[in-house]
């Protein structure tokens, strides 16, 4: 099976009422892009990074009332999960497609990783460009582009992902929907490989 892109109705699952119906339309219409994602990006991530790297498709199994309004494949250097870990993510809501490298709450290293951060902030710049975004909270559909932050706006975010429990920090790349629908499988894959070599001294920094 060869991965054709995302359509119009991949982003639509999210407007559909109810746990079943929508998982239901998730797992008959993402799920498999997803995977064939997870399968081309696990060794080409391996190849960049130098590191093993399996994939994770959410499977929102803890779910019981609320249905999801996000779904994704991870990818990390542990193949029983990837929360704990520094790792990578291509998912989608009902607006756009994400692009992240993330270090989120159950990651023991993250504050080494926020630590990290302040230390190499004048470099950042040179690393990540303007039109990426950056995140505190992966729960959340909005992010901040980086061309619209200062230097202390992500000093704010290296310092709380070092003392808050609950913070995190995520950089990466959102394409908006009407742009995702419009491109070929290839050229999304392209633009998602473009985005994670852009992101490899991040992890590198993790």
């Amino acid at each position: 099976m060869k991965f054709n892109g995302f359509t119009e109705e991949d982003f639509n699952v999210f407007s559909i009422d109810g746990l079943d119906a929508r998982m239901e339309a998730i797992v008959e219409r993402v799920r498999p892009k997803l995977d064939l994602l997870g399968q081309h990006f696990a060794p080409s991530l391996a190849v960049m990074t130098g590191d093993e790297f399996h994939y994770h498709v959410a499977k929102h199994a803890r779910r019981s009332v609320n249905p999801p309004n996000d779904t994704w494949v991870a990818f990390a250097s542990d193949k029983r999960g990837y929360k704990k870990h520094p790792h990578f993510q291509i998912g989608l809501w009902g607006t756009h497609l994400f692009i992240w490298f993330a270090m989120i709450y159950e990651a023991p290293g993250k504050a080494a990783f926020g630590r990290k951060i302040e230390q190499h902030i004048d470099e950042i710049p040179e690393m990540i460009p303007e039109g990426f975004v950056w995140s505190g909270d992966h729960m959340k559909p909005g992010a901040t582009p980086y061309g619209s932050m200062s230097k202390d706006d992500l000093l704010t975010l290296a310092k709380r992902v070092q003392t808050v429990k609950k913070a995190e920090l995520l950089c990466g790349l959102h394409l908006d929907r009407d742009t995702v629908t419009k491109m070929s499988g290839e050229e999304l894959m392209d633009r998602i490989t473009d985005a994670f070599e852009t992101l490899l001294p991040l992890y590198k920094m993790s």
